[in-house]
C-alpha cells in the first residue's frame, strides 16, 4: 500500500507542477514508471486510484489523460462517500449546509438574472399551494440548485450538491410529520426569492438561514 501511495504522490506531484495539464495523456506506462522509479504494478494502482476521483480518464484502447479538473468531476467523490452517512451525522450535514448555503445565496443576489428569476417563481408556481412531500422536496432541491448555480462559484455550488443527499430523507420525514412543513416552506421559498428580486442579500441570507435552521431544529426536536 504505501509503495501505491507513493505513484500516487509522484503522479499528483507532476499534475501540481504543470508537467501534466488537464487533458494531456500520459506518457506510456513502461515510460513513466521508469521514469517516475515505480514498478509497473504500482504505477497501475496508482492510475486506478486516482481514475476512481475522477482525476484519472483510464479510455480503452487509447491510453489514459487527466481529466478537466473541473471542480464538479472532482467532487463526485464527495458525493460518493456522502452515501454512507450513518442517520447520526445528518445534523452534521445540515449544520455545514447552514454555513454554506446562506453564503451562497447572498452571492446570488448580486448575480442572479431576472430570466432565472422568473424560472424558479414558475417553478414555485406550478408546484402549487398543496404539493405532496415528494414534490415538495424535489422542488426545494432544484430551487436551491439553481439558486446556488446563479452565485457563480463552481465549487461551492458541487459542494452543497454533494451534501443535500443526506438531508433528503430528513425533509422528507419532516413534510411527513409536521403539519406546517409544507406551507413553512412554500413561504420561505417566496420569501427566499423576494429578496433575491430586491438583490438584498443580507435578507437572501437571512430568510436562506431560516430556512435550513427550521429543518435542523425539527430534526433536533425529534431525535
Amino acid at each position: 500500500m504505501a509503495v501505491t501511495d507513493e505513484a500516487i504522490e509522484k503522479i499528483k506531484g507532476m499534475i501540481v507542477s504543470g508537467a501534466l495539464r488537464p487533458g494531456d495523456r500520459l506518457p506510456k506506462e513502461t515510460e513513466l514508471a521508469a521514469d517516475l522509479g515505480l514498478s509497473r504494478n504500482s504505477l497501475r494502482e496508482a492510475v486506478r486510484a486516482l481514475s476512481l476521483i475522477r482525476i484519472l480518464d483510464v479510455r480503452q484502447g487509447d491510453g489514459t489523460y487527466v481529466t478537466s479538473l473541473d471542480p464538479q468531476l472532482l467532487l463526485e467523490a464527495l458525493s460518493f462517500v456522502v452515501d454512507f452517512h450513518r442517520d447520526d451525522t445528518v445534523l452534521e450535514f445540515l449544520a455545514v449546509r447552514r454555513i454554506l448555503e446562506p453564503a451562497a445565496t447572498a452571492m446570488a443576489a448580486q448575480r442572479i438574472s431576472e430570466q432565472q428569476l422568473d424560472a424558479l417563481t414558475a417553478q414555485l408556481d406550478a408546484l402549487g399551494s398543496g404539493p405532496s412531500v415528494e414534490e415538495l422536496v424535489a422542488c426545494d432541491l432544484e430551487f436551491h440548485r439553481g439558486i446556488v448555480q446563479s452565485s457563480g462559484n463552481s465549487v461551492l455550488c458541487s459542494l452543497l450538491d454533494g451534501l443535500s443527499g443526506p438531508t433528503t430523507r430528513a425533509r422528507i420525514w419532516r413534510g411527513l410529520t409536521q403539519e406546517d412543513a409544507v406551507s413553512r416552506t412554500l413561504h420561505e421559498h417566496r420569501a427566499i426569492l423576494g429578496a433575491l428580486r430586491d438583490r438584498d442579500a443580507e435578507a437572501a441570507r437571512s430568510w436562506a438561514t431560516v430556512h435550513i435552521a427550521s429543518v435542523e431544529q425539527w430534526l433536533r426536536s425529534t431525535l
